[in-house]
């Protein structure tokens, strides 16, 4: 079927729930704080660099944009995610449209993606898995385009938009490896992959996605290191089991159930032939990860495409006011999660009920005005001499983001991720006060406790509880520690 068939775009719906969408961030954007990710995105942004650890450049450098406009504002920092949700819910409701959905199908399309658990969490935060989704959905919009229409030119763009979205995540290489495996498997549209422009689109991604393929090689490839330590973390059955669980509850369990039938329904409709490679890609990416013990958010973008055909499939059996009954059980039941994954509740209600214990990531937006006030707290407690001359040290990179996002008046240093690369402190930094270490003493010398970090809200997250110290100083000096320090964890 050709696109002039199509239906038209139903942009009042689809705009609709957009909007909707946009109201509740909103309200949300300044409740909580900062995530432990989004300060280490912010000093990670003002040392940019084609590549980290952990991440390729784009976020950071969303973040340093942000931060260059309106410093250490979270609407402004958040507002690229915001827009990027905005946008996923329009090529959602564009994919309903490509499989001939009419306003029905795209309204249930756009509103169930846009109270999507996932949707609502990834709007809320500046993160490098917003951009990661949104990017996997483009890309299988413009190739479904590709294949439905027989326009192999759209190939062209959709290299574009994964090199892209290879700078933000190297993940997208999964996305490119399944989707072409999916073409070739599939009768009726495998000649594409005969004409250049699979391939040259390929080449705009690649070259694309070369500085940071250069970066990773002059700095010993440590993504490699880091997704071998996400294997040893989400490794065995386990692991593997908990990725299947949260790919299926991260929009909602029930709207898994549509994604599922969508699922099937692409596999089954003939009038969908050449969009089946979508469906493969996603199974075949699925068994990638699998493979690999990553983690089920990695397939959230592609499993768009698929809660777009469960709902046009739906919307082509069931009458109006089964739809509007289905689309409002939808939201509701992904409603009903939304506390544990964005700030829904009052800091201490939250923290004192059962959310966290379906999440704990949230957690780690609360408490750090409290937190950088102790840390302050002891600096002060220091003769004038050694405040001078202090620096501070930390265990996790949220740790020492927080403290820069704060404006801490000395040096911070940490070994976690890319802050490794940002050290050591000068040899004559001293003291060190010391934060998150169990036992600063492997490390340092001298070391008294100062202080224990709490916060108001009594949120049990993972620096509550932990012990700020005042050492002496590294052991052997910094250049002997700093190798011993330096760590990566995901």
């Amino acid at each position: 079927m050709q696109h002039a068939a199509r239906p038209k775009f139903a942009l009042w719906e689809v705009g609709a729930a957009a909007v909707g969408l946009v109201v509740l961030l909103l309200i949300m954007v300044n409740r909580y704080g900062p995530h432990r990710d989004e300060l280490y995105f912010v000093s990670a942004g003002q040392r940019l660099a084609w590549g980290y650890p952990d991440q390729p450049l784009f976020t950071p450098l969303l973040a340093r944009l942000a931060t260059e406009l309106a410093p250490h504002n979270l609407l402004i920092l958040r507002l690229p995610s915001l827009i990027a949700m905005v946008v996923l819910v329009a090529c959602a409701a564009a994919f309903a449209r490509l499989l001939c959905g009419g306003r029905a199908a795209q309204l249930l399309t756009a509103s169930t993606v846009a109270a999507s658990v996932i949707t609502m969490t990834l709007g809320h935060r500046l993160s490098t898995a917003t951009f990661d989704t949104l990017a996997w959905t483009a890309v299988l919009l413009v190739v479904g385009h590709a294949l439905r229409d027989d326009r192999p030119q759209l190939w062209l763009l959709a290299g574009l938009l994964a090199g892209i979205g290879l700078n933000n995540k190297t993940a997208v290489a999964v996305l490119i490896f399944a989707t072409l495996l999916g073409v070739l498997l599939v009768r009726g549209t495998r000649w594409q992959l005969r004409t250049a422009y699979p391939w040259l689109g390929g080449l705009i991604a690649l070259l694309l996605w070369l500085p940071n393929l250069v970066w990773q090689f002059r700095n010993g490839w440590p993504v490699l290191a880091l997704g071998a330590d996400i294997a040893d973390e989400y490794g065995g059955l386990t692991g593997r089991l908990a990725l299947l669980g949260q790919a299926l509850a991260m929009f909602s369990p029930l709207i898994a159930v549509v994604w599922v039938y969508g699922l099937v329904q692409l596999f089954r409709d003939p009038a969908w032939t050449k969009l089946r490679p979508i469906g493969i890609a996603f199974v075949v990416s699925t068994a990638v990860f699998l493979i690999a013990a990553g983690k089920g958010y990695y397939l959230a973008g592609a499993i768009v495409p698929l809660v777009a055909a469960g709902c046009t499939a739906l919307a082509a059996r069931w009458s109006a006011r089964r739809l509007i009954a289905a689309g409002v059980v939808l939201a509701l039941s992904a409603a009903i999660a939304w506390p544990a994954f964005v700030p829904v509740l009052p800091a201490r209600t939250y923290a004192a009920s059962f959310y966290p214990a379906l999440d704990t990531d949230q957690l780690e937006t609360i408490g750090w005005p409290e937190y950088v006030s102790s840390v302050r707290a002891t600096l002060d407690s220091l003769p004038a001499d050694q405040r001078a001359t202090a620096v501070v040290f930390t265990r996790n990179y949220g740790e020492a983001g927080a403290l820069e996002w704060y404006g801490f008046p000395r040096p911070v240093f940490s070994g976690h991720n890319a802050f490794a690369a940002w050290g050591p402190p000068p040899e004559d930094a001293v003291p060190v006060i010391v934060i998150g270490l169990e036992n600063p003493a492997t490390s340092f010398t001298d070391c008294q406790v100062a202080a224990v970090i709490n916060n108001n809200a009594g949120a049990d997250n993972e620096e509550r509880g932990r012990q700020i110290w005042v050492c002496a100083g590294p052991q052997g000096g910094w250049s002997q520690q700093w190798p011993r320090l330096a760590h990566l964890d995901a």
